[in-house]
């Protein structure tokens, strides 16, 4: 069943597309803090036995909380798509030349915070609050073992001579 003709209820959309998270680059930064004092005031617990004179006592041992991207999504009700596409959206704004002040102060925001988790993070490996191994994997800081051996980290078999040649032949190129 076609509309009726004439009819243009699409005019009664007054904008295209859904509202912003946050008012401006401001919001958005005050957000993170508080985000960031939440984590800062709330340890997660582990419970521990400490032994003294042949006794045993259960006592909450208080671990300091890691700044994670995720966790800031959640604190503000957004997913990490939403911040990633917003990130992205900002990126291809600057790459065309149409960044407003609004959307410098965004990008610059988003920086900020990204900065400061991966500080974060990175300083609470090395002081050894957070495990290592995770947070070069999520920093993408990981050795790769084949690279620093003096491997390729691909290594391809092949069956006929012809393709065996072409690949040293690419091999000597790179």
């Amino acid at each position: 069943m076609a509309a009726p003709k004439g009819n243009k209820f699409w005019k009664l959309r007054r904008r295209n597309g859904r509202d912003k998270l946050f008012a401006s680059p401001d919001v958005l930064w005050e957000e993170a803090c508080n985000y960031f004092d939440w984590v800062d005031k709330h340890s997660w617990l582990q419970e521990e036995l400490v032994k003294y004179q042949g006794m045993a006592t259960p006592t909450d041992l208080k671990l300091k909380r890691p700044y994670t991207l995720c966790g800031l999504c959640f604190y503000l009700g957004c997913s990490e798509s939403y911040f990633r596409v917003f990130k992205y959206k900002l990126r291809e704004k600057e790459g065309n030349g149409l960044l407003t002040d609004e959307d410098l102060g965004f990008s610059e925001t988003i920086a900020a915070i990204e900065q400061v988790i991966r500080t974060q993070q990175l300083e609470g490996a090395m002081l050894g609050a957070f495990n290592c191994n995770i947070v070069r994997t999520q920093l993408d800081l990981a050795e790769k073992d084949e690279a620093v051996a003096g491997k390729s980290p691909l290594e391809v078999k092949v069956s006929d001579h012809q393709t065996r040649e072409a690949l040293e032949e690419l091999k000597k190129k790179l």
